[in-house]
């Protein structure tokens, strides 16, 4: 997310946001996703199976054992229709994937036959995986429910949730109002998220392989590839929104320590495309960052510089939260591995070799405080 250093200005675009599937209420969330397996027609097992009772619990299931997954037929995209059930055939195998690879933790590294799936990112695991308990209620905490679910229980429940509720509250922002709500206004996660069931659980089957000293070779895809596959896990620096507001406000940041730069550059190939190519096309138009330089007024420096500012706060609340779900737990996982002992292979042994690392592969907090700072280095001095 380099800066610009043309010395022409680019022209204003005036971006429709349904151009790029954003909506004006929902912003980057799916408005009303599907919530029915109808597409495996070929495996009895899961065609027309429900997943609106609560969300479908995928690993730990039979969909998620070897044994089932080695049976299902390959499946063909071409029989999908339409954007929504494309983002319900993502989902629905993505969980299956995570839950096979990591329900058995570090003992297994099986190769895994799968779908040629060119389907759509893995950030539906929150933007298109929720469902209105009262079709006609509010979009809030308690008429909410994931369509399908992971180990973690509530507090799997509470992070999806949270982390959607949190895209829903930086709408206002994709519209230039400032996005200090985001931090703000929406349920805290500290009261739905169990810090030791989020470090524990939930965050190892969110982990990918790429950059995981866990699969440090990556993932054979057989059929696919002959060769091991890497990619990386879910990560809020997949979220649109972020990149959205660096590139409208001009923020660049560095290739230093932890090459954060590139790796955020890294985390767009995971964004669905029509979001990337609405990110792209921010960086294309002249930003409030060169109007409020060419201007010379104070007001609108002082105005631009809140917006910064809001969004450097909003990072500095980001590591707060990892270092209570994070750090915090680790700590407390490490004087407790003894009496874990006894909960399971995803519970033992998957955080020692995740302990540092975001779910996404980053050296999370090296590369947490650098954005940050680099956010706050964005602000138009006098």
């Amino acid at each position: 997310m380099e800066g610009s250093v043309d010395t022409e200005e680019p022209p204003l675009l005036p971006l429709a946001l349904s151009s790029f599937h954003i909506s004006e209420e929902f912003g980057f969330l799916l408005p009303d996703p599907l919530v029915g397996v109808f597409l495996f027609e070929g495996s009895p097992q899961l065609a027309g199976q429900p997943l609106h009772h609560r969300g479908l619990g995928i690993a730990g299931s039979a969909p998620c054992s070897q044994g089932f997954s080695w049976q299902m037929p390959q499946l063909s995209p071409q029989q999908l229709r339409g954007r929504e059930e494309l983002h319900l055939a993502h989902l629905v195998l993505s969980f299956i994937t995570m839950g096979y690879v990591w329900q058995e933790g570090e003992e297994a590294n099986p190769p895994f036959l799968w779908l040629q799936q060119e389907l759509l990112p893995p950030s539906y695991f929150v933007l298109a995986n929720w469902r209105r308990k009262d079709p006609n209620g509010p979009l809030e905490m308690e008429n909410l429910d994931p369509i399908i679910a992971l180990p973690g229980g509530e507090s799997l429940r509470g992070f999806i949730l949270v982390t959607l509720l949190v895209e829903k509250a930086a709408v206002p922002g994709i519209k230039l109002v400032p996005v200090h709500a985001a931090a703000h206004d929406t349920p805290c996660c500290s009261y739905y998220v169990d810090p030791e069931v989020f470090y524990s659980v939930i965050r190892i089957f969110l982990s990918g392989w790429k950059d995981n000293p866990a699969m440090a070779h990556g993932l054979i895809y057989e059929g696919v590839s002959p060769e091991a596959l890497a990619f990386s896990g879910g990560s809020a620096a997949q979220s649109t929104v972020l990149h959205a507001f660096d590139e409208l406000l001009g923020i660049c940041h560095r290739q230093d320590s932890e090459h954060a730069a590139a790796f955020l550059h890294r985390m767009r190939e995971y964004m669905p495309p029509a979001h990337r190519t609405f990110v792209e096309q921010i960086r294309g138009a002249v930003s409030p960052r060169h109007l409020m330089l060419s201007s010379g007024n104070p007001r609108l420096r002082a105005a631009f510089n809140r917006c910064v500012s809001a969004l450097a706060e909003l990072r500095s609340y980001h590591i707060t939260i990892v270092t209570k779900y994070i750090a915090v737990a680790a700590a407390k996982a490490k004087a407790r591995r003894a009496e874990l002992s006894e909960a399971g292979p995803a519970v033992r042994k998957a955080p020692s070799a995740l302990e540092d690392k975001g779910t996404g592969g980053s050296h999370i907090f090296s590369f947490l405080k650098s954005i940050r700072d680099t956010t706050r280095e964005g602000m138009i001095r006098a």
